[in-house]
């Protein structure tokens, strides 16, 4: 798979992959680029596959007002009772970017949630800013995973809030879990930056994979391990998934990480990449499988 929308206004542009499937068809959302009124805005493009390899884009979600009049972007998806709940960012707000919710029955036509923002954490141990949504169910709980910065917003790191799987998944219904980053930059090629957390659940536990580094510094995929949704450990001190050779597809960045799981058992991690530090970008994937408590790439 290597994919890009065409339809954007930046040529050769997708990024921030996010895929779900619903009944026969899987669906693909991702961060793009729109014309506005004469102004370039961030948008989430939506296509449509049946294989998990050729995508075929059909619609986009539309930029409302308010929070989400300068763009929005970088989508987390889950299926629950056969809706689609995207979460998903508000884009150009510095430390005001929230994330915001949204339901489909049919994975193109969405319906957003009336409280939006959903959620932002608490300023205390951060600057207050959520982006990079993703989730997953665990435990009765939907767990919200986010990147956020410091005060002074140069790291990026992570966090995490929580609702009942039974809720509406409003504003009122999440809870931040701790007031304190899950992971943060540590290991050289993480720089100061780990963001898109990308979680996936094996033998009862939540793998979180995620980029290490700001876009094109290179940012590599690593990955972490809890047993508890909220405590991770990081499982190695070099990239999981690596970028490309020098003039490859991927030699400035493998970044923002999905992972996805299939009806089948298979699970997947789709990424972004770019040889020619984010003029363009493209899509693909790699199958992924565990052995031991340690994820592998197929190959």
């Amino acid at each position: 798979m290597y994919f890009c929308d065409t339809s954007n206004i930046r040529e050769h542009y997708a990024k921030d992959p996010c895929v779900v499937r619903l009944g026969d068809k899987y669906f693909m959302y991702y961060s793009l680029w729109v014309g506005i009124d004469g102004k370039d805005k961030l948008d989430i493009g939506i296509s449509v596959s049946d294989d998990l390899e050729s995508w075929t884009p059909v619609g986009r979600l539309p930029i409302g007002g308010g929070c989400e009049e300068n763009g929005i972007g970088a989508p987390g998806a889950i299926v629950l009772d056969g809706v689609i709940h995207m979460f998903y960012q508000t884009y150009g707000n510095n430390e005001r970017d929230a994330i915001c919710h949204a339901t489909s029955r049919d994975g193109i036509n969405f319906e957003k949630d009336p409280t939006n923002p959903v959620f932002a954490p608490t300023a205390d141990w951060c600057c207050g800013r959520a982006i990079d949504a993703d989730v997953i169910e665990f435990r009765g709980r939907l767990y919200l995973y986010f990147a956020t910065r410091d005060h002074m917003m140069k790291i990026q790191k992570l966090g995490v809030a929580s609702a009942d799987i039974k809720s509406d998944f409003s504003r009122s219904a999440w809870r931040q879990e701790i007031a304190q980053s899950v992971l943060a930059p540590e290991y050289k090629y993480e720089s100061a930056c780990i963001e898109a957390p990308a979680t996936i659940i094996d033998d009862g536990k939540i793998y979180m994979f995620y980029g290490g580094s700001y876009n094109c510094t290179p940012q590599q995929i690593g990955v972490a391990v809890s047993h508890d949704g909220v405590h991770f450990d990081k499982l190695m001190n070099s990239p999981f998934l690596p970028c490309g050779e020098a003039g490859s597809w991927n030699s400035d960045e493998s970044g923002h990480p999905y992972a996805f799981r299939d009806d089948d058992g298979r699970a997947y991690l789709f990424y972004q990449g770019t040889n020619n530090k984010g003029k363009s970008w493209y899509l693909s994937k790699c199958e992924i499988a565990f052995r031991d408590g340690m994820p592998y790439i197929i190959k």
